[in-house]
């Protein structure tokens, strides 16, 4: 009988141990437990991002600038633009265009030249679609004015000849007056000159077809 009333003791006792530690257990973590989640609804005041300094700006602006140039040629105003897009501030983004034009990585002179020669010995473009192009990338209008004047005058025509005899063989069988507009309106497209352009149609559009019989072509 006493084994018995002592195992019927036992869970009681048990019991009131395991209450006795959850009160204890509650009286400690009950502030800490409140404040963390008081803390987790507020997102806490410690855990704001802090403002990112110049220093970290620059550097930023630094990896931004070797990724872009490590692409193409960049002009300083396509990269200031480019940097001011990143959120930077105004002093870092012009810190880092002199730092680029001071080591030589940004060199607008340099680039007009390079310009030139890729559009129109690659593309074949004439002075007003090389003109266009070089104005769209920022290039102030002196250096621009200064690459324009080392194109040849007889390269380019001879250019402008080559195209217009290329194109000339799609434009038999039509009169001359539409074969002639549209080799113009070809040409002007490449950005051609008026006498230039002249010059090519009369040497591809060769004489001898009359304005309703066709333009009959070497």
């Amino acid at each position: 009988m006493v084994d018995s009333h002592r195992a019927a003791e036992r869970p009681a006792a048990v019991e009131a141990t395991a209450a006795a530690l959850a009160a204890i257990s509650d009286h400690w973590a009950g502030p800490r437990a409140v404040a963390s989640l008081e803390t987790s609804f507020d997102g806490g005041a410690d855990d704001e991002p802090e403002p990112e300094g110049l220093e970290a700006q620059r550097s930023r602006a630094e990896n931004v600038s070797m990724h872009a140039l490590s692409r193409r040629g960049v002009s300083s105003s396509e990269m200031a633009s480019l940097l001011a897009s990143r959120d930077l501030d105004a002093q870092v983004v012009r810190d880092e265009v002199e730092r680029l034009e001071g080591v030589g990585l940004l060199n607008d002179r340099e680039l007009a030249e390079n310009l030139v020669r890729a559009k129109q010995e690659r593309k074949g473009l004439g002075r007003g679609a090389v003109t266009s192009e070089l104005r769209s990338r920022g290039i102030a209008p002196e250096l621009i004015e200064q690459a324009m004047a080392e194109i040849d005058d007889d390269d380019e025509q001879a250019r402008a000849d080559e195209w217009a005899r290329k194109r000339s063989s799609s434009l038999q069988g039509l009169d001359r007056a539409t074969a002639e507009r549209r080799l113009n309106g070809y040409l002007m497209r490449r950005g051609y000159r008026s006498e230039t352009i002249r010059r090519a149609v009369e040497k591809a559009l060769p004489r001898g077809g009359g304005s309703r019989g066709g333009v009959r072509f070497e």
